[in-house]
């Protein structure tokens, strides 16, 4: 038996942001004996996503909410200490995306969700970022909702972030105008200085609108949506006839109390005949093992770049998952847990 640490919801959350009082972290005897098939994992890296907040909430959605009192999941890397599986051998590294945010815990060896992270093709933590959910998001979104072709524009919201740093690399790289859309000069620089972005444009600038009419005089063929809002209302009188937009989130709306209304889009997908598409990544399992190829590919020839914002630390992840909602960070934040 051993003594392992781990977090979960302490209550659900109705509205509002998260706070650290909704969590509690639990301290528990942890039975090392293992069953047929079964592995003993220590976790070494977790993910914090905006997506987890919509299990915090009771009520329908594409997935069941967290049990209170049980721990919550998200992607994460750990170390096989001990196996009773033939799959599996002590001292491999695997990831999954949805691994308990908890110190050591035993899994089943066979689940479908693991594979292998591979230290020798990139770092631990990219197999959180651009070789796991993030980068599978990004190019699958991208590849069969936003078919880019080589001459359009496409405008990423959120382009500093961890799926949107990958979205507009990919775009760079199949020949596109690329213009992200970040929260400070900072993350705009980062995007055009770091990433190769063509143009970065502060959306808390007061000439936010008129910045996006300058940077699309081509208008908009594609527009990769992560936040919505305000944000994303700028970009609607820009679309081109057939413009694409996969919707792969609406974070400005996840924590608020009251339904979210703007403009209506409606006319503005009409006159433009164009498409929006919302998906959730597991739809295209099937297209995960061709694109893991291409993004190490890209990645080992150094046309990709895979930016982290690591802390360290159990107690961190409460903090670092809330800081998701406030921009506090560059590329994908991951919270170290124990040494690799």
């Amino acid at each position: 038996m051993a003594k392992v640490k781990y977090i979960s919801l302490k209550n659900y959350i109705k509205g509002g942001y998260p706070q650290e009082k909704d969590f509690e972290t639990k301290e528990i005897e942890l039975n090392e004996t293992l069953g047929e098939n079964q592995i003993l994992v220590k976790l070494i890296y977790i993910s914090v996503d905006p997506y987890v907040r919509g299990r915090m909430s009771e009520g329908k959605s594409y997935i069941d909410p967290f049990n209170i009192g049980e721990p919550i999941e998200c992607g994460g890397v750990g170390k096989i200490e001990k196996s009773n599986c033939s799959k599996w051998k002590v001292g491999d590294y695997i990831a999954n995306n949805s691994f308990p945010w908890e110190e050591k815990f035993v899994t089943n060896g066979n689940d479908s969700n693991l594979y292998k992270a591979d230290k020798n093709l990139a770092p631990l933590p990219s197999y959180l970022s651009l070789l796991g959910m993030t980068g599978m998001t990004a190019y699958c979104g991208l590849m069969e909702i936003g078919e880019p072709k080589k001459g359009e524009t496409l405008v990423v919201s959120a382009g500093s972030g961890a799926v949107g740093q990958v979205v507009g690399q990919m775009g760079k790289i199949l020949g596109c105008r690329v213009v992200g859309i970040a929260g400070s000069k900072e993350k705009c620089d980062f995007m055009t200085k770091e990433l190769g972005f063509d143009v970065g444009i502060n959306y808390k600038s007061p000439t936010y609108k008129e910045d996006i009419a300058k940077a699309v005089p081509n208008g908009v063929d594609i527009y990769w949506e992560n936040v919505g809002g305000e944000i994303s209302d700028a970009i609607w009188p820009h679309l081109n006839k057939f413009a694409r937009i996969p919707l792969c989130g609406i974070i400005s709306a996840y924590n608020k109390t009251e339904m979210d209304v703007g403009p209506r889009i409606q006319m503005y997908l009409l006159k433009s005949s164009a498409k929006m598409q919302g998906f959730i990544v597991f739809h295209y399992k099937d297209k995960f093992p061709a694109a893991t190829k291409q993004l190490a590919d890209w990645y080992i020839q150094g046309k990709i770049k895979d930016h982290h914002s690591i802390k360290n630390g159990l107690d961190q992840v409460v903090p670092s998952f809330i800081s998701l909602f406030n921009s506090q960070h560059l590329g994908k934040m991951i919270i170290k847990i124990s040494d690799e």
